[in-house]
């Protein structure tokens, strides 16, 4: 069964902090893949320094992952093909650590600190609990769709 691409200039993807397979990142790739072959992409960007953080950490092409994305396969389908061809097998506990750590990452230098700050305060400037780039993406996520964050 086909799935239905995700139309990102009407909602955002998944947030980074959904797992699939143990993964976070995964499922928004995931999102933002399908979206790109739709068509319905919006300000997204497929294969863009977070989705890399994950095809990284696994050893997934982003261009094959893309191509399997084009093939209608479901999320299962997708985590099946990840495990198989990963060039990186990563046990399950290795797993659980690169996602415990990837939900914990906040901008270690200075340039990556001052464009986080700046992109914050058009999304929420008023905000205090906003420390992580997971938190950010949910924030922005959720203002650039309408909500008041």
């Amino acid at each position: 069964m086909a799935i239905s691409p995700t139309d990102l200039t009407q909602r955002p993807p998944r947030s980074a902090r959904v797992r699939l397979g143990g993964y976070a990142i995964l499922p928004r790739t995931l999102d933002k893949g399908r979206a790109a072959i739709a068509g319905k992409i919006g300000e997204y960007h497929y294969n863009c320094p977070l989705d890399q953080l994950f095809l990284g950490f696994a050893g997934i092409d982003a261009d094959e992952l893309k191509s399997q994305l084009a093939l209608g396969k479901t999320d299962a389908d997708i985590l099946e093909w990840v495990q198989a061809n990963a060039k990186n097998k990563a046990a399950p506990h290795e797993i659980a650590a690169w996602t415990a750590w990837v939900e914990q990452r906040v901008p270690m230098d200075v340039e990556a600190r001052g464009y986080f700050q700046e992109m914050n305060k058009g999304a929420a400037a008023h905000r205090k609990d906003v420390g992580t780039w997971f938190d950010f993406l949910d924030v922005d996520d959720f203002a650039s769709y309408g909500g008041k964050a």
